[in-house]
């Protein structure tokens, strides 16, 4: 907004009155070409999965039961 007797202030962009702007012309969108989805599979998972998803708890020899690894006697 600018003072009426304020000589110095200058105008900022954007604030222009509303009769003053000009709305910009708008581009007609062509029409999109419709393509087919290839299908989908379900991929089998690497390693066995119980029903939550989680791998399955495998024994091993080299891990305890908290999964730290067995220090080996000599």
């Amino acid at each position: 907004m600018r003072d009426l007797k304020d000589s110095t202030t200058f105008d900022l962009p954007g604030f222009t009155p509303v009769s003053e702007a000009t709305p910009e012309p708008r581009r007609v969108a062509a029409p999109r070409n419709r393509t087919a989805m290839a299908k989908q599979e379900q991929l089998e998972l690497l390693a066995p999965t119980d029903a939550s998803g989680l791998p399955l708890w495998t024994r091993d020899e080299s891990l305890d039961l908290t999964g730290l690894p067995v220090w080996l006697k000599d």
